[in-house]
């Protein structure tokens, strides 16, 4: 079953971010022109049920991004889809996490699978993708990591210095993304209505934690409302 993640900040994790900000969210004026939606991994690999690794969860989550994406765009903003790709390179870069921490059958599937022209390794068909929006590859959990791919030098250049980070799985490639972002400089809010993860408080401790320490965190409605 696909459900959207249910999730409210608890109390004590409110009490600490507002006694360290002053306020529940501290990037609500950034302009749309500066500003980024990123999509995390919302590949066929990921979503397909029939793959052996889909996150069943982030296929509750398409019309939401989809909501935000339209929005984005309507007030000047950017979207950019992230593919994660297997690649000779990042076996040879970092071949522990593909002989070590993964089993031998799952180190074939995934690497198949997101071979840069399988069929896994494609956009989910149900996204809203147009063709003015960027779409960067990575080899990483993370997209903003040195060596991972050129998403921070395709962001900076289009004068982009916000992200609302949404994808799969919350926990991992969001998380990850979206903390090496807030140390690049970027102010970073994480959409907690547009990621998804396996499990409800897997879902819930990345963003607790994202939150106490890292930037803001939201749902689609308020963004949407900002941004029309």
């Amino acid at each position: 079953m696909s459900q959207i993640h249910p999730f409210e900040m608890p109390t004590w994790a409110r009490d600490r971010i507002l006694a360290r900000q002053g306020c529940p969210l501290v990037f609500q004026d950034r302009p749309a022109s500066s500003t980024a939606l990123v999509v995390v991994d919302m590949q066929n690999y990921f979503l397909d049920p029939a793959s052996g690794a889909s996150v069943p969860n982030a296929r509750a989550i398409v019309p939401n991004i989809n909501r935000l994406a339209r929005a984005l765009r309507a007030a000047g903003g950017r979207v950019v889809w992230i593919r994660t790709l297997f690649t000779e390179e990042a076996l040879e870069t970092i071949p522990h996490f593909h002989r070590e921490l993964l089993t031998p059958d799952r180190f074939e599937t995934r690497c198949a699978a997101l071979d840069r022209d399988a069929e896994g390794s494609k956009l989910w068909p149900a996204l809203d993708v147009q063709p003015e929006d960027m779409i960067v590859e990575k080899t990483r959990y993370s997209g903003m990591i040195p060596g991972a791919g050129d998403m921070e030098d395709q962001l900076r250049a289009a004068g982009i210095d916000t992200l609302l980070v949404t994808g799969t799985m919350t926990n991992a490639c969001c998380e990850s993304t979206a903390r090496d972002a807030m140390m690049r400089n970027f102010r970073t809010t994480m959409v907690h209505d547009g990621c998804a993860s396996i499990r409800d408080d897997e879902h819930a401790f990345a963003l607790i934690h994202f939150a106490l320490f890292f930037g803001d965190v939201t749902d689609t409605d308020e963004l949407v409302q900002r941004f029309s």
